[in-house]
């Protein structure tokens, strides 16, 4: 038995030592290929950053940006030396790279946040994300060549003057929540046809009046409250006339479990079992713009519940089917909206219309099926590129289509942002009597703040044809002086 033990703490002592000489090991080989990757990135930088740029010569590129009045204040050709890729910068950020060389197809570029190349014959173009987009500091004088380019899916109140014509113009090349931007993202929140028709979260409608025991029949969850859709308000004035669970910090009066209360949480599959169990979500988005949709209407689309749309104006363009959703006309008082859901609520047969489609696994609109099967990006999807390096390749894939028409002695094509790129209307409010249970200082600035921008947007047009840098203080003497 001694023996035995002791053999035993000899093996043991043995694998230790063994155990401690394949770590040391392991340690001198990680700083083996460590040392040999910082030499290789040496390397690439000064391939990159040291190559000396081409000669600048006349080129012909006196051109102006059709309808944007920037002439060019040097004549500069794009491109770099023979073998260099084009520069561009990431003037406003959206992504913390200080350098990359993108591949984009044939072509390559060499994208950077890093500023200091604005002067760099080598930069063609400058990308910007759109809720970053500041006056404070812009790539001022515009030479010949610069393309801009804007990259901005989020709400109009994150920055309202990008909305109006004068400024958006600006830009050469859009990717924007709009259908009409030169890369639309409109269904930037919708994964697949596939998440649409699944039913892994459907409650059954027998399930769903049992549980209408204990739970209201509509639900809403939202903690960003009082933003220019004015929202809050109707769901305060919807309230009065039908029973609606409000999970989140806006017209709260539901608590869900605790480990659910984080905004993290809203992915979390107990989230989505819990909002499956009703049987309509309010779906209002913060704003009411064209093609502005959010995961407010595909959330509950994918979890078998009928949502209360009240957002882009066009949503009946991109439903399921034409029986989907139940879409909030803003003229007709909530009340109404009210007495129509408790209707469907008591009648199976016709409730069971709004979710025909998602039994069948059927959706019927072919434009929808069309824009998900053809757009060129994709949405948690490692097969697929998603639309920020797409929007980076457009740009890239432009600039390097006027190289190479400037090599042939032609001119350069002209890309133009138009107004219906990023659109949207004066807010709305609502005007009921009592207004949202509590009241913030919010609901009352989006009207002004709206006409404010109109005026911040004419004057950022006209120092930015003017085409020299301008100091902040220029810059609201001329909004003030509009």
């Amino acid at each position: 038995m001694l023996n035995s033990r002791k053999m035993a703490r000899l093996s043991i002592v043995s694998l230790r030592k063994l155990f401690v000489f394949f770590l040391c090991l392991s340690a001198v080989l990680f700083l083996l290929i460590t040392l040999q990757v910082v030499v290789e990135l040496g390397q690439f930088e000064r391939t990159v950053h040291i190559l000396p740029p081409r000669d600048l010569h006349e080129s012909g590129w006196r051109h102006r940006l059709h309808g944007s009045g920037l002439l060019a204040s040097e004549r500069t050709s794009p491109g770099g030396p023979e073998g260099q890729y084009p520069y561009i910068v990431w003037w406003s950020p959206l992504t913390g790279e200080i350098g990359r060389l993108g591949e984009c197809g044939t072509n390559k570029c060499f994208f950077t946040i890093n500023r200091t190349l604005y002067s760099h014959p080598s930069t063609q173009a400058f990308l910007f994300y759109g809720t970053d987009f500041s006056i404070e500091s812009l790539p001022l004088p515009r030479r010949e060549h610069h393309q801009w380019a804007l990259f901005h899916e989020e709400s109009p109140k994150n920055n309202y003057k990008l909305f109006h014509e004068p400024v958006i113009t600006l830009f050469n090349h859009t990717a924007t929540f709009s259908q009409h931007s030169q890369l639309p993202l409109t269904s930037q929140y919708l994964e697949n046809l596939e998440v649409l028709t699944s039913q892994t979260y459907l409650v059954s409608l027998n399930q769903k009046n049992e549980l209408r025991k204990t739970l209201a029949p509509v639900v809403y969850v939202q903690s960003d409250c009082d933003p220019p859709s004015d929202r809050d308000a109707y769901v305060s004035e919807l309230m009065k006339h039908i029973r609606v669970d409000s999970y989140g910090q806006c017209l709260h009066n539901k608590d869900l479990p605790s480990h659910l209360r984080d905004s993290i949480a809203m992915e979390e599959q107990a989230f989505y079992q819990i909002l499956a169990q009703y049987k309509f979500i309010l779906a209002f988005e913060n704003a009411v713009c064209d093609d502005y949709i959010t995961e407010k209407l595909w959330r509950p689309l994918k979890l078998g519940v009928v949502p209360v749309y009240y957002g882009a104006p066009n949503v009946r363009q991109w439903l399921p089917s034409n029986s989907s959703a139940v879409v909030v006309d803003p003229d007709e008082p909530p009340e109404k909206l009210a007495l129509y859901l408790k209707r469907l609520d008591e009648d199976d047969e016709e409730y069971a219309t709004y979710l025909e489609w998602k039994l069948k696994r059927e959706v019927s609109n072919l434009e929808l099926v069309k824009e998900l099967k053809e757009r060129p990006w994709g949405v948690q999807d490692l097969t697929q590129e998603n639309y920020i390096d797409v929007f980076e390749c457009m740009v890239c894939s432009r600039v390097w289509e006027n190289i190479d028409r400037q090599k042939k002695g032609l001119v350069p094509k002209i890309w133009q942002a138009e107004g219906n790129h990023l659109k949207c209307p004066l807010p709305r409010v609502f005007d009921f009597a009592s207004g949202p249970r509590k009241r913030t200082s919010l609901r009352g600035i989006w009207t002004a703040s709206y006409e404010q921008s109109k005026k911040e947007a004419r004057a950022l047009r006209h120092l930015a044809e003017r085409n020299k840098n301008f100091t902040v203080e220029q810059y609201w003497k001329e909004v003030f002086t509009d």
